[in-house]
This record gives structure tokens, C-alpha cells and sequence, in this order.
């Protein structure tokens, strides 16, 4: 019997082998896990500087289009007319056609980077050496302000003799615990940072040097983006079917502009908030010697979305309140219309609906992903989860319209059940529920 080969035995094949392979994978992954883990940590540090350099690059790149775009390629195009305007030398030899100039890209680089380091430094040299001010302050202060709290809540428990022994007796426990931690906690671990900041260490020069080599990727991202776009594309293209490839450069374009526009609005909104909370708690009737740390957490915060507000104004809350309660209540207060601006007014004009998902969806992206990844995820989580809920809404809206079915969720909302064999649109129950409601009135 002379055997006919197909092509569906070599699939078969190729696909009992792979099943084979990563079970076998499976197995010794579970069995050698903490070493797999280990060389995943040694992986992680080794590319650590390219992860910033992108990072850099990808946050950096409007600012530089901007610079280039907007000052030196017109300066460019200015000098090369009047070098064309010149009268030609004679010549025997002809003149050679010269390639476009690289250097407005290199002089848009250098002042991007110039001004960023300068602000970074800048902010970084004037809000550390604030928050040490403000925190030994707090800690030379503390007394004062836990007697002035006390003497608050006594007198709002005069007229209760068991409510004013209660909180006599717990002020007393909660205001030493207090002042242990500031002084004890609190301020040698701002020492330490300062120190080891000043000082340095290992640990500071590692970083100091993940830093400068992702500086000098950030420069040869940026000098040839499109290159290295464009051999991305040939990569895609090679490996996958054409349709494949447009798919997955169509999910690239999605997703930076979802995560660009996300992030980059998201800093621009919370340094406005970080500014307007400053202002706002210079006002005579806000005053406090801890304006611009209180500014500073509140601008921070404002970063995580839906959370955010909430965790940056309970710590300047309790910060105030030791100070003066009634300027804790006009601070919570002025935080509430502060927040409704920005959710209102500020934020939907920078952001726009660039993630179009509900609170619902918010709440859970942030849990699960800043469950995985801590504060980075929860910044993230949103843009990245608002990513994958878009190409499944265009998976699912894409199948129902191969099947002939409603795509708006509405339509599903008093439906029971379909005709699988009718051809005729799905009949909704609407129609026979007001049915139903007339037939009650008329009764």
C-alpha cells in the first residue's frame, strides 16, 4: 500500500511536537522556578537603561517635533534659500545635489534635553529641599499642634462629660504615638534620603548610570525614530501575512495614541492642579507652612485617575488639621471645587474621552493593575486596559455583524431570546412591554 502524504499530517505533527515542547517547558518552569524568576530579575536590570531610554524618548518626542517643526526647520529652509539666492562660483565641476540636513534635528534634541534636565533639576533641588523644611518643621511644631487639636476637640465635647473623658484619655495615647513616629520614623528616613541623595551609594550610582545610558539611547531614539520605525515594519511584514501585519500596526497606531494622549495630558493636568493648589492655599484664610508640600502631594496624586484626588488630600487633610481645624475644613472644602473643576472643565479638555471607559471599568483597570504593578500600573492600568477593551468591543462588533445581529448594547436590553432560523432582524420585547404598560392603564 503506497502511503499519500498531506499537508494536514505535517500540521498534525508540527502541533503534537509544540504541545510536547511546552508542556515540557511547563514542567521544568514549575520545577526551577525561583532560578527562572532570578535570571528574569538579572534580564529586567540588564535592559533596565533601553526600557528608560524609550521611556524618555517616547515622552520627550512631542516636545522635540515641536522644536523642530515650529523654529529650526523653517531656520533651515531660510538659510538654504539664500545659499541657492547666492551667485554660483564658476566651477569646471557641477554642483552636486546635498542631502537633507541633520541638524535641525540635533538642535531640536539638544534644547529638549537641555530644558528638560533643567527642569527636572530645578524642581527636583527646590521641592526636596522644601519638603525637609517642611517636615522638620512639622516635628519642631508638633507639640503645639497637638495641644491646639486637643484644646479643638475638648471644646467640642464640653457639653458631653463621657465623650470628654473618652477623648482626654485616647488624645493623650494617639498624640505621644504620634510624636514618636515623626521623630523617630519620620525625619531620620528624610535624613537618610537626603544623604544617600548627596552622598550616594550603590544603589544611587547604579541608578545614576541606568539613567545616563537611557539619556544616550533617548538621543539615538529620537536622532533616527523613523528608521527604526520603519525597520520595525519590515520585521512585522517578514514574519507576518499581510493582513496580520496591518493589524498589528493599526493596534501600535491605537495604542500610542491612546497611552501618548493618556499620559501626557494626565502630567500636563496634574501640573496645572499641583499650580492652582498652590495659589489657592497662599489665599490668606488657607495660609500654612506646608503650602507647597501640600501642593506637591496633591499635584502627584492627581496623576492616578478616580483615586488620585482622594489619595493625595487625606495626608494634607490630616496635615492641617493638626495646624488649624478650620483650615482643614476649608481645605477639604477647596479640594471638592477643585476636583469638580478638574473633572468638569480641566481634565476633559486636556484628555478629552481618550480611553471612553466607565468608572466601573476605571475602578477595576486601576485594582489590577496596580495589584501587579504597583503605582507604575495604576497609571498605566487605565490606557492600557481602556486598549484592550477597544479591540474586543471591534472583535465582538465584527462577529455580530458577520452574524446579522444588533451591535448596540441597547438593543439587548429587554431582549430574551432569538429565532436561530429566522432571517428577519431579532424582534426586541420593547414593543410588547409598552404593549403590556398601556393595556395596565386602560384597566
Amino acid at each position: 500500500m503506497k502511503f499519500r502524504w498531506e499537508k494536514k499530517y505535517l500540521y498534525w505533527g508540527l502541533t503534537a511536537f509544540l504541545v510536547i515542547v511546552c508542556s515540557i517547558s511547563f514542567f521544568l518552569l514549575l520545577n526551577r522556578f525561583n532560578e527562572v524568576m532570578d535570571a528574569l530579575r538579572f534580564l529586567g536590570d540588564l535592559l533596565m537603561p533601553f526600557v528608560l531610554g524609550l521611556a524618555i524618548a517616547y515622552l520627550l518626542n512631542p516636545v522635540m517635533e515641536f522644536f523642530e517643526r515650529k523654529c529650526f526647520l523653517p531656520l533651515a529652509s531660510r538659510l538654504q534659500k539664500r545659499r541657492e539666492a547666492r551667485p554660483a562660483k564658476p566651477s569646471r565641476r557641477p554642483r552636486q545635489k546635498t542631502e537633507p540636513s541633520r541638524a535641525p534635528r540635533a538642535l531640536a534634541i539638544t534644547v529638549t534635553f537641555l530644558l528638560s534636565l533643567a527642569l527636572v533639576c530645578g524642581l527636583i533641588t527646590m521641592v526636596l529641599d522644601q519638603l525637609i523644611r517642611s517636615v522638620q518643621t512639622m516635628v519642631v511644631n508638633m507639640p503645639a499642634y497637638l495641644t491646639t487639636l486637643e484644646n479643638f476637640l475638648l471644646r467640642l465635647a464640653q457639653d458631653n462629660p463621657d465623650l470628654l473623658q473618652l477623648v482626654d484619655a485616647q488624645f493623650t495615647s494617639i498624640a505621644s504615638t504620634m510624636e514618636n513616629w515623626l521623630k523617630d520614623n519620620l525625619l531620620p528616613q528624610m535624613t537618610n534620603l537626603m544623604r544617600s541623595v548627596t552622598t550616594g551609594g550603590m544603589g544611587f550610582v547604579s541608578t545614576v548610570m541606568d539613567l545616563f545610558v537611557g539619556l544616550i539611547v533617548a538621543i539615538y531614539v529620537l536622532f533616527s525614530k523613523e528608521r527604526f520605525i520603519a525597520q520595525m515594519k519590515k520585521v512585522v511584514y517578514a514574519i507576518l501575512p499581510v493582513r496580520g501585519g496591518n493589524t498589528l500596526l493599526l493596534i501600535g497606531r491605537r495604542a500610542d495614541g491612546m497611552f501618548g494622549g493618556f499620559i501626557k495630558g494626565k502630567l500636563i493636568d496634574s501640573t496645572i492642579i499641583g499650580i492652582l493648589c498652590f495659589l489657592g492655599l497662599s489665599l490668606p484664610f488657607l495660609q500654612s507652612p506646608y503650602t507647597l508640600l501640600i501642593a506637591v502631594i496633591v499635584g502627584v496624586s492627581n496623576i492616578i485617575p478616580f483615586f488620585g484626588p482622594f489619595i493625595g488630600a487625606i495626608p494634607s487633610a490630616l496635615l492641617l488639621l493638626m495646624v488649624d481645624p478650620w483650615k482643614c475644613l476649608w481645605f477639604i472644602i477647596f479640594i471638592l471645587v477643585l476636583q469638580q473643576v478638574d473633572g468638569n472643565v480641566i481634565g476633559p479638555r486636556i484628555l478629552g474621552s481618550s480611553t471612553g471607559l466607565s468608572a466601573f471599568w476605571v475602578i477595576f483597570a486601576i485594582m489590577v493593575f496596580g495589584g501587579f504593578f504597583g503605582f507604575v500600573g495604576m497609571i498605566i492600568g487605565v490606557p492600557a486596559f481602556g486598549l484592550i477593551y477597544s479591540l474586543l468591543a471591534e472583535l465582538l462588533k465584527n462577529r455580530l455583524e458577520r452574524k446579522k445581529l444588533p451591535c448596540t448594547t441597547e438593543d439587548y436590553l429587554d431582549l430574551k431570546q432569538i429565532d436561530p432560523e429566522g432571517d428577519e432582524p431579532p424582534v426586541l420585547q420593547r414593543m410588547e412591554r409598552s404593549v403590556q404598560e398601556q393595556e395596565k392603564k386602560g384597566t
